[in-house]
């Protein structure tokens, strides 16, 4: 569980050799610190990555992605050995983080975290820049130019401590917008997409979708569209508890 004393949000980025718990390559992390006046800062020296040993080769195609190569990981010590200090460190966490942090939790599982919170820093982009074309952490990086982001630092892409410096920027001015809690009962819900992302109403606002269409998707298979289309339905209909999501049988009546 989160520690209640701590004042800190750790933010995990993980480079891995396949999609099994165990084939993490390399850990990085990037402490944001809440401060004696209340504001969130991106800690200057608590950040850190280790390489890990997958057990197993790396591929060719996994390697053109992070260019992490087995000889670098043979040996340093199984995810299960090095995951405790990063995800457990002392003097505990207030929660975790990451950008879409349903990845990092598939390998991060519970009994690794103490059950940590998790904030996942794209869904909460979705709500706290709507307007935003694109939301990869990359894209968010550059089309927000988050303050005190050091270009060097924030490089190479898709290696650990890069890429969770870069999201630890986005996550310090979420924190500064909206509480801990809320960003974290956002994360808990699926992504509620500003627009529709695929098939004939692309690009559209959910506002500008007319109501047969809004009943197809509703029913649709990825739960992001489907959570949206339902938060739709309940603006529309004046439900209250607008981010709940809307039970499939009432919006098929």
């Amino acid at each position: 569980m989160s520690d209640p004393n701590a004042r800190r949000v750790r933010v995990i980025d993980l480079e891995t050799a396949g999609s099994s718990p165990s084939d993490v390559c390399e850990v990085g992390w990037q402490d944001v610190e809440l401060g004696p006046d209340g504001t969130w800062q991106v800690s200057a020296t608590s950040r850190g990555a280790r390489f890990v040993d997958p057990g197993r080769p790396i591929s060719p195609g996994t390697m053109a992605v992070h260019h992490i190569l087995d000889e670098w990981v043979a040996g340093v010590g199984y995810w299960r050995d090095v995951a405790p200090a990063v995800l457990r460190p002392e003097g505990g966490v207030m929660a975790l983080a990451a950008h879409r942090a349903s990845f990092e939790q598939r390998h991060c599982t519970p009994d690794l975290t103490g059950s940590a919170d998790w904030v996942c820093t794209w869904k909460c982009a979705l709500r706290l820049w709507p307007d935003l074309p694109r939301f990869s952490n990359q894209m968010l990086r550059y089309l927000r130019r988050p303050e005190g982001l050091d270009h060097d630092l924030g490089l190479p892409a898709h290696r650990a401590l890069p890429d969770a410096y870069v999201t630890a920027h986005h996550l310090r001015d979420m924190l500064n917008a909206a509480p801990l809690e809320t960003l974290l009962d956002w994360s808990r819900q699926p992504g509620l997409l500003p627009r529709v992302p695929t098939g004939a109403h692309r690009g559209k606002t959910w506002s500008a979708v007319a109501d047969a269409a809004l009943a197809i998707l509703v029913r649709d298979r990825d739960p992001d569209i489907r959570f949206s289309a339902e938060t739709e339905v309940r603006r529309r209909t004046g439900q209250a508890g607008l981010d709940d999501p809307l039970p499939v049988q009432r919006t098929l009546l």
